[in-house]
């Protein structure tokens, strides 16, 4: 691989207290990521809000502001995982596709581009911008855009399972998959729109667990637990 797309959830970033974050979990995904820049593999970042907001639970704020909270809520993670990745070593750059001050810089995508070339590590924070979109669909946009090989997707679960492990523990997993299934199964492992995005642009993803041991490296190195969702 030479560019790869890597979404992490808030939730799986927060460790076991399933909100905020747990600094040891991303100091250990830092490491990882390290390891892959000094490897010479470029990494993109989305980052979930789900640590901080889930908006859409909520019967008392219009969709759009819950959207627009939830797409803070992101540009706050990428803010501190960021920070975490320079303590450990790394060049760092954060683009929104929505004016945010200093905190951030505009998503080009010739100024990603211009990053990777410097390995630094950009984290593409905000969603796409707009409300009714998730960041599943803001990862597979970002992937097709900077030409990337696959998408990894970290998650709380280690894998595709034809139905929720956590309500169903004779839940099977799939070893491997294609998205026309996941689609045509509804098993969820992005979004509809995420998914059709997917199938159309021949992005395949590796779906694994966050949490076990050297997973992201492990994943990218072809050793891993996890399900593939080929194109």
């Amino acid at each position: 691989m030479k560019r790869v797309l890597l979404k992490l959830s808030g939730e799986a970033l927060a460790g076991d207290k399933k909100t905020g974050f747990d600094e040891a979990t991303v100091i250990k995904v830092a490491k990882q990521v390290k390891s892959l820049i000094d490897e010479g593999i470029q990494v993109g970042i989305v980052i979930g809000g789900g640590n901080f907001w889930r908006g859409r639970t909520s019967e008392n704020i219009d969709r759009t502001k819950a959207d627009q909270i939830g797409m803070l809520a992101t540009v706050m993670n990428c803010i501190y995982v960021s920070e975490i990745f320079r303590a450990t070593g790394m060049m760092t750059q954060i683009l929104t596709p929505f004016e945010c001050g200093a905190f951030s810089k505009l998503f080009t995508k010739d100024r990603a581009m211009k990053y990777f070339e410097k390995n630094m590590v950009v984290f593409f924070a905000g969603g796409i911008g707009h409300p009714y979109f998730s960041t599943d669909t803001a990862t597979v946009l970002r992937a097709v855009e900077i030409e990337a090989d696959y998408i990894l997707l970290a998650k709380a679960v280690d894998g595709v399972y034809d139905s929720d492990p956590k309500s169903n523990p004779n839940a099977v997993k799939y070893n491997e998959i294609s998205i026309q299934e996941v689609i045509d199964k509804k098993l969820a492992v992005v979004d509809m729109t995420a998914s059709i995005m997917c199938m159309e642009n021949k992005i395949p993803m590796l779906v694994f667990a966050l949490g076990e041991e050297n997973s992201i490296v492990n994943t990218v190195k072809g050793n891993f637990n996890g399900t593939k969702v080929t194109v």
